[in-house]
């Protein structure tokens, strides 16, 4: 009978194989259709419940041998398979993460074929090549069609510096809302990107990108299609750009990737959902990623840091001119010791300015001194780096700092998503872990899972965080509020996201203004407070002076003690530019951040989808009442639970609340 039963399995296969053009894929729970057409040109179309969510849409490869993968397929043979497993994580916001898919994979007579994968929140596929030899790969096809004109959210490249390259960007840019058509053509958006269907929300991005540049979308037709848009391989780079530590591309090659023999591509990910709600706590990203490749990962840790250049080294009161120089940053390791923070960086302005050589220390400081003091106490120090001072020196910068103590680095300036800066992410990547140093990227393209792959590397910045408010009337030409409730269904889908929250000093519209040295946030301090909980950010920066939390006693303590990594994640509520409600468990404590637009509301939140049976009381920081005016008041309280599990958020303009809730 079992015989039987594998000749009816493989008679099924031959006739799949050799009959079929088209073939289908369907969710573990039959809501997502795939409908793959393999010839004569290789495209894809998503369905849900019957509808057209994503129109038939073609996929590719051009190599450089004149290979057009995707183009006259000739299908070898197609298998079927059923995943459902959990996957264990490190450093992230749930213990482990479900995967449970639907496969399908096309094999082509030309050495190569497609992987689809059906989940229940999305459709993802990628290119796998069985090709012996090393290849150069021109250019990948990735359309993503829609029926209609729908709307979008867009974040076009800002173009750093005075360069006019599309692909040079810090990757800090607020969301462009406009239909498809609208898409600038002149312009490309990094991904993660949402188109708003008639009925369905469809999130755009990547995953597992490696020794290949990151995806960019673009829209030079003005049609109802992104497209995927890949910035060509650099073929000459010059030092220059901020204080000499960018690398500026002087002019590129025509082809995107010199690749390896039996090359992946990056997965392209297409999420589908009814509520863009579940887009906040979407584990697609880390999910689809290489595992770690970091056997021993005990000797990683998250935590928070004290950071000093946001507050502008902002001493007063201190027997020693505040700035670049030993006493400070010792000032700012007692003041991390005495609070239970783990970490204090130094930022830019320690090493010799143009030099790009991060040996050369100004003479205002004593490193040693202060990694030694800092490690008597108990705090990490971490060191600011720009790309060119470690590009290329790679092994000789973390053994070096690694042996005088350094426990990792915040690297800046990487601006550029090609493959020779992807290179350099997964080789400092590498390198660190080897040396148990962790990374921090600034300046940087957004993640697509490489904290899976090597954990030790805890944050990136790929957002218009905080720093901005110190410079940019930009905080008055767009509307920041709503953007901090953009980043959470958009940016935050991608990874772990370095905001660098913290302000304590906190203003209305009217009284707030850009200010370098005294620098303060747009909203109120619970705002502050709540994003600890709602941003995801397992290296998260405490960014105001030591001095200014000292006098916030309360504040100070709530934001020492939070987690940075998590348990287990629940949304509870929230709407795009409007507002947020997220709850995240560390051990049995729960904490509830919830953050809100200039519209002052109420947002109730049920807590019976997080607290069981029992009695709970929670501690509360909320907008005072006149926080509508002076924003950093507040109220602290600790109440009771209710048996309802019903609470009400009362939110000012650019307001916020959060909870720290634990039993009885």
């Amino acid at each position: 009978m079992k015989r039987l039963f594998l000749i009816a399995c493989a008679l099924f296969l031959c006739a799949e194989t050799f009959a079929a053009k088209s073939y289908k894929l369907v969710s573990p729970n039959g809501k997502l259709e795939v409908a793959i057409t393999a010839e004569p040109k290789l495209s894809y179309s998503i369905l849900c419940d019957g509808e057209m969510v994503l129109a038939p849409s073609q996929i590719g490869l051009k190599i450089h041998s004149g290979v057009a993968i995707g183009e006259s397929v000739k299908v070898k043979r197609v298998k079927r398979t059923t995943v459902n497993t959990t996957i264990p994580t490190k450093f992230y916001f749930r213990d482990e993460i479900k995967d449970h898919y639907n496969a399908l994979r096309i094999d082509f007579a030309a050495n190569y074929g497609v992987e689809f994968r059906a989940y229940d929140e999305g459709v993802v596929y990628r290119f796998v090549t069985n090709f012996k030899n090393e290849f150069i790969l021109e250019n990948e096809i990735a359309e993503f069609a829609f029926a209609k004109d729908y709307n979008g959210y867009f974040p076009y490249t800002n173009k750093t510096g005075t360069r006019k390259d599309n692909y040079f960007t810090s990757f800090e840019s607020w969301y462009r809302i406009c239909e498809l058509s609208r898409f600038d053509k002149e312009r490309v958006a990094f991904v993660p990107v949402i188109v708003e269907h008639d009925n369905y929300d469809v999130c755009i991005l990547e995953s597992d990108v490696e020794h290949y540049p990151g995806m960019f979308v673009s829209n030079k037709k003005g049609a109802t299609a992104l497209r995927g848009e890949f910035a060509p391989m650099p073929d000459r780079v010059v030092v220059g750009g901020h204080n000499k530590l960018q690398g500026i591309v002087e002019s590129r090659k025509p082809y995107i990737a010199e690749c390896k023999a039996k090359t992946n591509t990056p997965w392209r990910i297409v999420l589908v959902t009814e509520d863009k709600n579940t887009l906040l706590d979407n584990d697609m990203v880390y999910r689809l990623a290489s595992p770690s490749r970091v056997e021993d990962t005990s000797w990683i840790k998250p935590g928070k840091v004290a950071w000093e250049w946001w507050n502008y080294w902002g001493l007063t009161g201190v027997p020693f001119k505040a700035g670049i120089n030993t006493e400070t940053y010792n000032y700012y390791v007692d003041f991390a010791a005495k609070h239970g923070v783990e970490y204090v960086i130094l930022d830019e302005g320690w090493a010799v300015k143009y030099a790009n050589d991060l040996t050369q220390v100004v003479p205002e400081i004593d490193l040693k001194a202060i990694i030694e003091n800092a490690n008597k106490k108990g705090v990490g120090i971490i060191l600011w780096a720009g790309y060119n001072a470690v590009k290329g020196k790679e092994e000789v910068v973390c053994r070096h700092f690694a042996e005088m103590g350094v426990k990792g680095f915040k690297v800046d300036f990487l601006d550029r998503d090609d493959v020779d800066v992807v290179d350099f992410q997964y080789k400092l990547a590498e390198l660190a872990a080897k040396y148990k140093l962790i990374i921090d990227f600034h300046g940087c393209p957004k993640p697509t899972g490489m904290n899976r792959t090597y954990p030790n590397v805890l944050n990136f910045e790929a957002v218009l965080g905080l720093e901005n408010a110190k410079f940019r009337n930009g905080y008055k030409k767009f509307n920041s509020v709503e953007y901090d409730l953009h980043i959470p269904y958009l940016r935050m889908v991608a990874g772990p996201m370095d905001y660098t929250q913290g302000a304590m000093r906190n203003a209305n519209k009217k009284c707030f203004y850009p200010c370098n040295t005294a620098p303060m946030s747009l909203g109120t301090r619970c705002r502050q407070l709540a994003m600890y909980a709602i941003y995801f950010s397992p290296f998260a920066m405490l960014c105001d002076s030591p001095i200014l939390y000292e006098r916030e006693a309360e504040c100070t303590k709530f934001i020492a003690e939070f987690p940075t990594v998590w348990n287990e994640t629940v949304t509870l509520d929230g709407h795009i530019g409007d507002y947020v409600a997220m709850a995240r468990r560390s051990g049995d404590t729960w904490y509830v951040g919830v953050m809100g637009d200039w519209t002052p509301r109420k947002v109730e939140l049920d807590l019976s989808k997080i607290l069981g049976e029992g009695n709970y009381v929670a501690e509360v920081f909320r907008d005072g009442l006149n926080a509508d005016r002076l924003g950093e008041d507040y109220i602290h309280e600790t109440v009771k639970v209710p048996a309802s599990r019903k609470m009400v958020a009362d939110l000012a303009p650019a307001g916020g609340y959060v909870l720290k809730i634990t039993k009885k």
